[in-house]
């Protein structure tokens, strides 16, 4: 299993998710660049993600939906707000309503992942930063750091094709 460490700052109101692979850079970035690779990986695997839209540069949005095992499809949103090709990426990521629109009753999560080479190894770092206390503490009793775990667990196999 690819996942390595995991550390809550409240401090900081920030999430960071360590996972090390035995893959290029160039093949872990895919998992992010290729919305049907990112689709086999976001989110646990009793939540599986499909990926509507994925406009995958700087300004860009996509829009996903998680379905649970009874069926039931939660809608989310991202705007991506930097793209380093190889290196980095960073998003906000939000809950949508019904309609399509960014919800005002869920926090965004303003997410930064970097990948680097690391021995024979890409290492890829997480980090999920929060407005408030109390968001962090709501996601995370959402089971936002098993959620993302499970997620993780799920990249090696992709990586093995």
């Amino acid at each position: 299993m690819p996942f390595v460490s995991s550390h809550q700052d409240t401090e900081q109101l920030a999430l960071t998710l360590v996972a090390k692979f035995a893959a290029s850079v160039e093949q872990v970035w895919q998992i992010w660049e290729d919305p049907r690779q990112l689709e086999r990986w976001w989110g646990p695997p009793t939540w599986p993600a499909t990926f509507e839209t994925h406009d995958f540069v700087p300004g860009g949005r996509a829009t996903y939906y998680m379905t649970g095992p009874d069926g039931e499809k939660i809608t989310y949103y991202w705007v991506f707000t930097d793209i380093s090709a190889l290196s980095s990426l960073s998003f906000d990521d939000g809950f949508t309503d019904e309609s399509g629109n960014p919800s005002s009753e869920m926090p965004i999560i303003h997410t930064a992942v970097t990948l680097e080479r690391a021995d024979a190894l890409t290492r890829m770092t997480i980090r999920s930063r929060f407005d408030s206390i109390e968001q962090l503490e709501l996601l995370d009793s959402m089971g936002m750091v098993e959620g993302m775990t499970e997620a993780i667990g799920q990249i090696d196999a992709i990586l093995a094709h």
